[in-house]
């Protein structure tokens, strides 16, 4: 099986959720692992910080660096990179993880939180991926295989979407664009450049907290499904401009009994993510 054994991965977020699950599959190869992100001291109603985040990928076999950090900020976001740099020796995977999220309609929509929204979820995007590129470019150079991944659904025009949640729609897929913008603009550089959003909602914080309770994350599949998949789409090659729907990925490598993700063990129903029809 193809490996991250050795690769630089920066991922923004990761504290907690899919993007601490895709920093420790990757860590279970011998990755190194730099989480930028703001959660520095414990959250009352949310797990984990980029502290206890490096304690776990460090157990689970990767070298971990956590930096307390914002994608929103450009000076931010390059203290990072370097500090990525200096630590590891350069850059081979980037994955855009933190993401903002709040499903009101225009009429209910603060533009406090739809600032929020554009900044962190498209405009860190951008410029963590910006950032990186002299770095990725050397990867490159170097037969390493440099991706970036990006948590961000298909673009799916069907107005239903847009109509239902417009600001996080529009953050969301912002962050798509990036992916369709960079994989053209690199197809020459060697850097494999995609997204990948699950098929049904993740048991995670936020939709627990934010979206619907304990009965959508009973009706969830665990962070898991997409670090696996995450996974089978860095180690590959020569893929770029996707957009992944995390079981169609697995089913592509042969796996389809997806029972073990299941919050809820049974063949009962599961809770369809947006943005897919």
């Amino acid at each position: 099986m193809a490996s991250l054994e050795s690769k630089t991965i920066i991922m923004s977020g990761g504290s907690r959720g899919i993007g601490l699950a895709i920093a420790l599959r990757a860590a279970k190869d011998g990755a190194n692992v730099a989480i930028v992100a703001k959660t520095d001291q414990p959250h009352p109603k949310l797990p984990g910080t980029i502290h206890t985040a490096a304690e776990e990928i460090e157990a689970a076999g990767g070298k971990a660096l956590p930096i307390l950090g914002d994608v929103r900020s450009d000076e931010s976001v390059a203290e990072a990179v370097q500090k990525t740099v200096d630590a590891f020796g350069g850059i081979d995977i980037v994955v855009n993880n933190a993401s903002a999220i709040d499903l009101s309609n225009t009429s209910d929509l603060a533009m406090k939180k739809y600032d929020l929204m554009q900044d962190i979820n498209c405009r860190g995007s951008f410029l963590l991926s910006k950032t990186c590129l002299p770095h990725l470019r050397e990867s490159a150079k170097a037969g390493r295989n440099p991706h970036i991944l990006t948590l961000s659904p298909p673009l799916n025009l069907n107005p239903k979407w847009a109509g239902a949640h417009l600001g996080y729609t529009i953050a969301k897929y912002g962050m798509s664009l990036t992916t369709l913008g960079l994989a053209e603009e690199l197809k020459d550089d060697g850097i494999a450049v995609n997204s990948l959003w699950p098929r049904t909602t993740i048991a995670t914080a936020a939709v627990k907290n934010i979206l619907g309770g304990t009965e959508m994350v009973d009706n969830s599949r665990t962070p898991e499904i997409v670090s696996d998949s995450a996974h089978l789409v860095l180690t590959s090659t020569g893929a770029s401009g996707n957009f992944y729907i995390d079981d169609e990925v697995l089913a592509d490598h042969g796996i389809t009994d997806l029972d073990k993700y299941r919050v809820t063990p049974g063949d009962g129903p599961l809770m369809q993510d947006i943005f897919l029809d």
